[in-house]
Order: C-alpha cells, then sequence, then structure tokens
C-alpha cells in the first residue's frame, strides 16, 4: 500500500512529537540508561499501531494532538516488548543491525526495556482528562495480555499438544490486542461513544490476526530477498505456527513431519535446506497453505465488517478496509 498524504502527515506528526517527547531523556544522560532508547526507536519500524490510533481519532473527528500520547505510549510499548524478545530469544539482529542486548549488555537491556514501559505510561498522561482513564485501562489491560502472549508462546516450545485454537488465542494476546488498543484509544481519545470504541477494537483485532498469520506464512513461503531474513526459521525451530499445527492434524502431515520434529540444523546447512523443503512439502500437501489464507480472508472479512458498522465516508472507510487487505498481501 502506497503512503497517501494523511499517513505521511501522522508519521511526521509521529516522529516529531516522539523526538520532542524524548529531548527530555536525552543520549548519555543518567549513565546511558537512555542510549538504547534512543538507539532501538533510530532503526525504524512500520509504527502501524501508532498511525492507527491518529487515524481512528481523525475518523473520529478528534484533533491529531488528542490521540498522540496514546500513539506514542503504544508505539514505545511495542519496542519495549521487542527490546525484551531479543533476549528471551538470543537474537542477535534486530532489523539488521544489533539488538540491545548484544550492543550494550543483557543488564543494560533489561533496564533500559524497564523505563522505556515506564516512559509509555509517563506519554499516557497528556491524554484529554475526559478519556484519560478509559484509555489508561485500556493500556493497562493490554500489556497484562501481551505479557500472557509472550508466556503461552514460550510454553508451546516444549509442548507436544498445541492446538490450532490455543495457538490462535495466543497471537491475538501476543500481537493482536496491542494493534487494536491502538485503534480502540485513538478513537476514545477523540472523544468516541463505547459502542463505537468497540468496534474500533473488533476492526483492530481482527487486522492483528491477520497480520501475524501473513507472517508466519512469509517466514516459511516468502522470499528472503523481500522479508529481510532467512525464510523457513520457524521451520527450523518446530515452531508452532498454524501452518505446522494445520499440517500435525492431519496423519500424513504428523507421518511427514515426524522425521524432523527435533532436528534443528543450522540456517544455510544441507540438512537445514532438506528440512525446510521437505516440511514445506508436507504443508502444501496437507493444506495447510490454503487453510492460513482461509483464515486470514477471514480475519479481513471480520475487520471489514467492524469498519463498515461505524458508517464512515467512503474515503475513511476505504483507507482501513485497504489496510486490512494490505496486511495479507504484504511481501515483508
Amino acid at each position: 500500500m502506497s503512503l497517501s498524504s494523511s499517513e505521511a502527515r501522522w508519521r511526521d506528526a509521529l516522529e516529531a512529537s516522539m523526538k520532542d517527547f524524548l529531548s527530555a531523556y536525552p543520549a548519555g544522560a543518567a549513565d546511558e540508561l537512555y542510549d538504547p532508547i534512543h538507539y532501538l526507536l533510530s532503526l525504524g519500524g512500520k509504527r502501524i499501531r501508532p498511525v492507527l490510533a491518529l487515524a481512528a481519532c481523525e475518523a473520529e473527528a478528534g484533533a491529531l494532538d488528542a490521540a498522540m500520547p496514546a500513539a506514542m505510549a503504544v508505539e514505545l510499548f511495542h519496542n519495549f516488548t521487542l527490546m525484551h524478545d531479543d533476549i528471551m530469544d538470543e537474537a542477535p539482529l534486530r532489523r539488521g543491525r544489533p539488538t540491545v542486548h548484544t550492543k550494550w549488555s543483557e543488564n543494560a537491556a533489561i533496564l533500559s526495556g524497564d523505563v522505556m514501559y515506564t516512559l509509555a505510561l509517563t506519554a499516557l498522561e497528556g491524554t484529554p482528562a475526559e478519556a484519560l482513564a478509559d484509555v489508561l485501562r485500556m493500556f493497562n489491560v493490554t500489556s497484562k495480555e501481551v505479557c500472557e502472549g509472550q508466556q503461552s508462546d514460550m510454553a508451546f516450545e516444549t509442548r507436544d499438544n498445541v492446538t490450532v485454537d490455543e495457538y490462535v488465542n495466543m497471537i491475538r494476546l501476543k500481537t493482536s490486542v496491542l494493534l487494536a488498543a491502538a485503534a480502540a484509544m485513538g478513537a476514545r481519545s477523540a472523544g468516541a461513544s463505547p459502542a463505537r470504541v468497540e468496534a474500533w477494537y473488533r476492526y483492530g483485532v481482527n487486522v492483528g490476526l491477520a497480520f501475524q498469520i501473513q507472517d508466519d506464512f512469509l517466514d516459511t513461503f516468502g522470499e528472503s530477498g523481500a522479508t529481510g531474513k532467512q525464510v523457513g526459521g520457524d521451520i527450523l525451530s518446530d515452531k508452532k505456527t498454524l501452518l505446522w499445527l494445520t499440517t500435525e492434524a492431519n496423519e500424513e502431515g504428523r507421518k511427514a513431519l515426524a522425521p524432523w520434529v527435533g532436528v534443528h540444523p543450522a540456517s544455510g546447512s544441507d540438512q537445514g535446506e532438506a528440512k525446510i523443503t521437505a516440511v514445506r512439502a508436507a504443508m502444501v500437501a496437507a493444506g495447510a497453505d490454503a487453510e492460513a489464507q482461509r483464515r486470514m480472508a477471514q480475519h479481513v472479512e471480520e475487520a471489514v465488517s467492524a469498519m463498515r458498522t461505524l458508517n464512515l465516508s467512503p474515503e475513511t472507510s476505504g483507507w482501513f478496509e485497504g489496510l486490512a487487505q494490505h496486511v495479507i498481501s504484504r511481501s515483508h
């Protein structure tokens, strides 16, 4: 999806506000406590969550400034989770650059992540008074749910009886609820009614589910040149994605996966390529790729349905529907 003039304006406003907000916590201050925060944010990213908060606010006829605290909060919180996730995953790179714990230390990444979470709450203090209690409640509930999702994701690594429903609930918590909260918080900051806030949440949570399933799909069937990372990483680590679980639910699929379960060859090795090729073939034979596409389309349909209950202008509604379609057509 190409950037519209509104998207460019939202992103520019966000970057300017983030720069101004973080100027109170400059790099080099407090014995470099804030250096990793400035570093991680400088690596870029899609900024889809804060942009969605700003877009929902304007769709509800609110001033952009009303939702900027929520937009900054969700982006700071999202990057806080990345900083800590990279430690748990022992990831050496983030967006092609060294991760914070690699560049500094694990202790530095833990502490800077902690203060980044605190800065997210600090940013929220600027929310319009009449919406602050509701927005803070949404933020706190969402923060808890994201942690629950991350814990489930880690627990699934050592379980051999994960169901598709459990997987969907895990990605709802780990990924979707923050995107949903961004839309809902933006709308509430503009003064939207509870019923309209709920519709925005339903829109966001379904976009988030489609987004994560597409991420898993691209990890298996994408092109490394487009995704910017080694394709097949989930397969090499036996990650229980929708694709894996759908294949495993099929008797022939289980037989095809069995020789490779617990075999974790190095990425790029001959055995690694053999595993990726074999597991991909098993997934296609089991119809797992088609099932992933079906579920993504279903979530997009539900997102669009929620959007249409808001009775927005055709142009505004079209942008949000286009965003929902974009998350499943993207190549990275």
